[in-house]
């Protein structure tokens, strides 16, 4: 059964004044399951109409019989007034999901094994082939958060708006929010203005940690800041034990794709 949300007839039912509100009242179908309903429903509808901000949604299954529920549900979204955040407040958000990354070279070879002889050994090179080392996607390390001030209108200057652009994409040059230097890469700032004296500015960060001691292959040593890219060069060797040419790492590269930048400009604290 297809899922469907329809809006009652005598939907919009207003308040008005100091708690001004409205609630809307909608007839979903499709599926049985009250949380997938409320998900849809949330999913469906928007988080602001006309000034007010969705408070609520409550759902209410309608029955065939007192028995069995046939994926009809009644739901009522409200929106209501939401009291004015202080200027100097903040609010603050942090998820550790991760990321990915291309790697060709694992921490280790665990095990090998070949139909008849000696398996060729490629030196932990993920993937490969004749002429080429494919490597594979995994999930690594990030850091990601953000954080939401309320700061008083004088602040957002022209010249601020330019700093939060010329800041984007770069890297602390100094340690921020816990970060050492080349952790924390800024992913950029939204903001809007509330009435005429205050802004509600979002900044979005992500964390990445740096690195030392790492190893690829023969080659010891290898440190890098985190959001440096390293890459492995590969060459043709010669597997004496399985008798084949096998590739196997003969060079690690760090490079640096960010610019480092002064974070405490943007007035948010280190």
């Amino acid at each position: 059964m297809p899922v469907t949300l329809t809006e009652k007839l005598d939907s919009r039912k207003w308040t008005t004044g100091d708690n001004a509100s409205v609630e809307f009242v909608y007839v979903l179908t499709g599926t049985s399951d009250d949380v997938t309903a409320k998900t849809l429903i949330e999913n469906s509808t928007a988080v602001s109409y006309n000034g007010l901000t969705r408070q609520s949604i409550q759902i209410e299954p309608e029955w065939v019989d007192e028995n069995a529920l046939d994926g009809q549900w009644i739901a009522t979204v409200r929106y209501g007034v939401r009291p004015p955040t202080p200027v100097g407040e903040s609010s603050f958000a942090f998820d550790t999901s991760g990321g990915t990354q291309h790697i060709t070279q694992s921490l280790g070879t665990i095990a090998s094994y070949a139909a008849s002889g000696t398996p060729p050994d490629f030196g932990g090179a993920v993937g490969v082939t004749h002429d080429n080392v494919e490597g594979v996607d995994i999930t690594i390390p990030v850091y990601s958060f953000g954080e939401t001030h309320y700061v008083d209108d004088a602040f957002v200057t022209p010249a601020y708006k330019g700093t939060l652009f010329n800041l984007t994409g770069k890297v602390n040059d100094a340690a921020f929010k816990g970060l050492a230097a080349g952790e924390c890469l800024f992913l950029g700032a939204s903001g809007s203005k509330r009435g005429a004296e205050d802004w509600e500015i979002t900044y979005r960060f992500a964390g990445s940690p740096n690195r030392t001691g790492l190893v690829v292959g023969p080659i010891t040593g290898i440190a890098k800041k985190g959001w440096e890219y390293m890459w492995v060069r590969y060459a043709d060797s010669e597997d004496t034990a399985a008798k084949a040419i096998v590739k196997k790492p003969v060079a690690v590269y760090i490079e640096k794709v960010y610019d480092e930048g002064d974070f405490s400009a943007l007035g948010i604290g280190v």
